[in-house]
């Protein structure tokens, strides 16, 4: 669970591991080849680029002694507030661990668009959004790569390709989106959730299709 703001320094974070997010946990700067000096935040775990990790604060934990921390942290240990974390988040920019721990459906799955190649994508549906999909590049990212209002879009579940048997596309006009699950039994706990959410509805059982 994330850390409430008092317990910031008192106690040791679940360090997020390098390969659980691509791009920085605080501004959302992408890591690439050229910025891929990752760094952790000792007070909430979080791994961040190296602008945002320049802060150093004495964490009790750690024996009151300098830690790097991330900007957020920082301020929250010094006890000072940053009026420009309180703008309004873009709909991208809601966390994918908040979403994916409150989701209808969340999995990995291949996606494909126009004539670009494969890549793999952790989706979301999420509860308060049942008719949207959310894509992030991994699990823990905070920003998403994309979202797609799933209502009106025509399910095409006849696979393509014998690569991927488990495929299904999304279509409206001229927007196409392709996916592919691992089975096919993950394929269709999706087609479940989809085929309601083109109509407009939710799915009644929730709870059964979180898929980990």
């Amino acid at each position: 669970p994330p850390f409430q703001n008092a317990e910031l320094g008192k106690r040791a974070p679940r360090w997020i591991r390098d390969n659980e997010v691509t791009m920085c946990m605080k501004c959302k700067e992408p890591f690439n080849a050229l910025t891929r000096r990752r760094h952790h935040c000792r007070a909430c775990g979080h791994v961040v680029c190296w602008k945002c990790s320049d802060y150093k604060a004495h964490l009790e934990y750690d024996g009151n002694k300098l830690n790097k921390v991330c900007k957020d942290c920082y301020h929250v240990i010094i006890g000072c507030t940053d009026s420009e974390e309180k703008k309004r988040k873009g709909i991208l920019e809601i966390e994918s661990a908040e979403v994916s721990g409150n989701s209808v459906i969340c999995s990995f799955l291949q996606y494909m668009e126009k004539s670009k190649p494969w890549q793999k994508a952790w989706c979301v549906i999420p509860k308060q959004e049942a008719l949207v999909l959310y894509m992030y590049g991994a699990p823990q990212d905070v920003k998403a790569l994309a979202t797609i209002p799933l209502l009106g879009y025509t399910v095409d579940d006849t696979p393509k390709s014998a690569d991927l048997p488990h495929s299904f596309k999304l279509t409206q006009s001229k927007s196409v989106h392709s996916f592919a699950a691992d089975n096919e039994e993950l394929k269709q706990k999706w087609l479940k959730v989809i085929h309601l959410a083109v109509k407009g509805e939710t799915p009644e059982c929730q709870n059964e299709l979180q898929v980990n």
